[in-house]
Parts: C-alpha cells; structure tokens; sequence
C-alpha cells in the first residue's frame, strides 16, 4: 500500500478524533457547561433564523469570490464559488487540509483552460492576501476591545500578537519581493535552504530563487490590477462573517458589546489556522467559548452559540463542496494552452513550485500567451 496515502489516513482518523474529543468532552468543560444545557438552548432555534443565517453564509462565499476573480483573469463567479467550495470542503475534512485544497484548486483550474503559471501566481498572490486579512483582525479587535472596555483579555492579547507577528514578516517578504528583485534573490535562496534541511531528500529539486524570480513580474501585476477586488472580497467576507457570528450568539440569548463579540470572533478566525485538526474544528470553538465566558457570557448560550456559527462555517461547508465537485464534473472542459508541452513530452514537474508544502506545476520554455 502507498505510504503516502497510509500517511494521508492516518492524519485524517487522528485529526477527526481528537477534534471530535475536542468537541465532545473538552468545549463543555473549557466553558463549563452541559451538553444538555447546550443542546436545550439550541433546540429553540427558530426555522427563519436558521433561514436567515443560512442566506448569510452563502452571501460570505460569494463575496470571498472576488478574491478568486481579482487574483485570476478571465475567471468567473461561478467558477470561483465552486473553487472556493471544493477547497473549503477539503480542508473542513483533513487536518492541515488547506495545502491538498490548493492541490484541488489547481486541477479544476486547469481543467478549464487556466495556464499553469497563471494559477501558481494567484494562488500565491491569495494566501497572501489572507494572511493580510489576518494579520488585519486582531488589530482591529485589540482596538476595539481597548477603546470599548479599556482593558484586553490575555489571550485575546497573545494570540493577537502571535497572528500579527507572523503576518507582519509574510508581508515584509512579499514587499519585498514585489519591490527589488535583488531581495527576491536573496529570499530564494535562504528559503530553499531552510526547506531542504527540512524536507532533505525530497527537496533535493526545489529551487524557490527560481520560482520567485520568475513569478515575481506576474506578482506585480496580479498586485497592480486586482488589489482592490482582491481587498473588497475579503474585507466583505470577514465582515458577513462577523455578522453571522454576531447572529448566531444573539439568537442563543448572548447579548454583548461590539468590543467583547468581535474580540472573540477575532479570536476563532485566529485560531482557525492551528493544523493539529482539519480547519481547526474543535480547538476554534473550544478557545472562542472560554473567551466569551471569561467576560461574563452564559456557559451554555455562548457554547450554543459557538457551536451553531461552527456548523454553519464548517460542516455546511462540506455538503456545499459536494455540490460544487458536481457542478464542476458537469462543467464544460477546455484544453489548456500550454497543454501542447505534454505533447512533446515535457514532465508536468519540470519546474517545482510548492505552496502550502504541496507541489504545484509549471513548464520551463517560453510562456505560452494568457487566456
């Protein structure tokens, strides 16, 4: 049997046991609360909330795919939401899942005509704008939480620093990338250092320098023409996204300032990143209940309502990614115009360019002209 996917199934029952441990046993003691309580408080959930929630989840995805469009030319809505759809669904099941979505995004993306370089590029120029975005939120909230109540919770302090820290060196590297290419140079080098001490034998092939240097014009451009659709789908999801949260828990009774709810959505979305379970299940609810007890919310209304924005934000996720695999299945194909260098018999790995730790494809020659 392949190691790979034995490898693959076992983070795949590891992460869905702990995060259902995670769930089950530890979120009602962390916010010391019943599972009784908890499903007593949900079982008054009105069928027009369930409703109105739902049409702002849907209305989220469909402004996050503005992201999709603004980072990729010639790409559509629909072809967006069923990317966006895929991906999710993926990374809601396996632990560390964002990186085999990228792997999904890439094959439905090439599937209808979209070069090869073009795709490496958005999917870079993307995650960085959602690091942007994260780095973004806890500012937003500390600011929120000092000029509404005065003083900040520890932990939404640590993690607040923690996320912007790292998001603050993601966009020092990218800037300077766009900015000099010298230091795309420089950061090539370092960056293939460091992965092949980590990954040894199977990145013996990696070369970042090259990759970065050759991506770094279609980065600039990317940046120059799609910055604002890029900025205002994120901004729009975040923020439809806060909305929901702020429904779920009011719906269960929590009624709270603006500075305590968005401190603690802040939080989730921070901790929706940690990879030990598949997007964070388990550990986002878990962290987000006890901020909101910590300041005074009920035990069982706010895990209620925790657990009701996660089923929405996570579980529903996935039977939306069913439909999108069939939606894209029944989509009409397009033969790629740098399909031509398979026919002559190119390796699709001739170039290795690898984000999220997974490979993505792209061809040595001269490149092919857009879509």
């Amino acid at each position: 049997m392949n190691r790979a996917f034995v490898r693959k199934a076992l983070q795949f029952v590891v992460g869905i046991g702990l995060a259902v441990f995670l769930l089950w046993w530890g979120l009602p003691r962390i916010a010391h609360t019943t599972w009784t309580d908890v499903w007593a408080t949900l079982s008054g959930l009105q069928a027009s909330t369930v409703v109105g929630l739902t049409i702002l989840m849907i209305s989220g995805l469909w402004l996050v795919t503005f992201l999709y469009t603004g980072s990729l030319k010639g790409l559509t809505h629909g072809q967006a939401m069923i990317v966006n759809a895929c991906g999710s669904s993926i990374g809601n099941l396996l632990p560390g899942g964002g990186a085999a979505g990228v792997v999904v995004t890439y094959h439905q993306l090439r599937s209808w005509g979209f070069l090869r370089r073009d795709i490496s590029t958005m999917v870079i120029v993307t995650g960085v704008w959602n690091v942007l975005a994260r780095v973004v939120l806890p500012v937003v909230g500390i600011l929120a939480i000092l000029i509404g109540i005065g003083q900040l919770n520890p932990v939404v302090a640590q993690a607040a620093i923690i996320g912007a820290l790292i998001g603050l060196a993601v966009i020092v590297a990218f800037w300077g990338v766009l900015a000099s290419e010298d230091f795309a140079h420089k950061l090539g080098r370092q960056s293939t250092r460091v992965w092949r001490r980590i990954r040894r034998k199977k990145a013996a092939d990696t070369d970042f320098e090259k990759t970065l240097v050759g991506m770094r014009h279609d980065i600039i451009e990317i940046v120059r023409y799609g910055w604002l659709e890029m900025t205002y789908g994120l901004v729009g999801f975040f923020g439809v996204y806060y909305i929901l949260f702020w429904f779920c828990l009011n719906s269960m009774g929590v009624q709270m300032p603006f500075a305590y709810m968005f401190g603690a959505y802040t939080v989730g979305r921070l901790l929706t990143a940690v990879g030990i379970t598949p997007g964070g299940l388990g550990v986002t609810e878990a962290g987000t209940a006890a901020v909101l007890v910590g300041w005074g919310a009920d035990p069982a209304q706010a895990t209620a309502g925790v657990v009701l924005f996660s089923l929405y934000t996570h579980f529903f996720e996935v039977p939306l990614g069913v439909l999108g695999w069939a939606l894209w299945w029944a989509s009409p194909k397009r033969i790629p115009a740098d399909a031509a260098y398979d026919e002559a018999g190119e390796d699709e790995d001739s170039v290795d360019v690898r984000v999220g730790g997974r490979q993505l494809e792209e061809h040595r020659g001269p490149r092919p002209g857009r879509i």
